[in-house]
């Protein structure tokens, strides 16, 4: 058995739930993939009391944003991302981590982008890391990990109560 440990990217996070949407003919744009990324990076950190990846991720005027992601996807504008999934970056998830994953999917993959963009303009994560900035203010401010992990393991406790 190797002892090697595969690196889980952002990247590899994004193609799974690419793979996802194409098997449950769920069409994903590249700003619903944003949110479901942030989402993941956020309960990893509740559930698992570690990060998953580690790009950093930016608030930016439509929400959570990962720079790297947005480049590799931004082709496809507000357009669903229709491609072959890149099964070599799957196979850097773990079980663990593809249930992590898959618990994400359940509970906003069947959102559209403009709602889980309202649903993060909403939480104080995003919100105090544009604090200062216009709206429509362009920002490369990075979202808090400690604040994420603060804010929706107050909501998870909330949701247990």
């Amino acid at each position: 058995m190797s002892s090697t440990i595969k690196k889980v990217t952002a990247l590899s996070v994004a193609e799974y739930f690419i793979d996802k949407a194409n098997k449950d003919k769920k069409p994903i744009t590249n700003k619903k993939l944003q949110k479901l990324v942030y989402y993941t990076q956020a309960w990893s950190l509740v559930l698992k009391n570690k990060k998953l990846f580690n790009e950093k991720i930016e608030a930016w005027v439509h929400g959570p944003a990962i720079k790297s992601l947005y480049i590799k996807y931004r082709k496809f504008g507000f357009n669903p991302i229709q491609k072959r999934v890149d099964n070599t970056l799957l196979k850097s998830l773990s079980s663990e981590n593809k249930k992590l994953l898959d618990s994400v999917w359940s509970v906003y993959g069947g959102f559209d982008a403009d709602y889980l963009e309202m649903l993060t303009h909403s939480e104080i994560p995003w919100n105090e890391a544009r604090e200062g900035l216009q709206n429509s203010e362009n920002s490369e401010n990075e979202i808090s990990l400690k604040t994420m992990k603060s804010f929706y393991s107050q909501k998870l406790k909330a949701a247990k109560n």
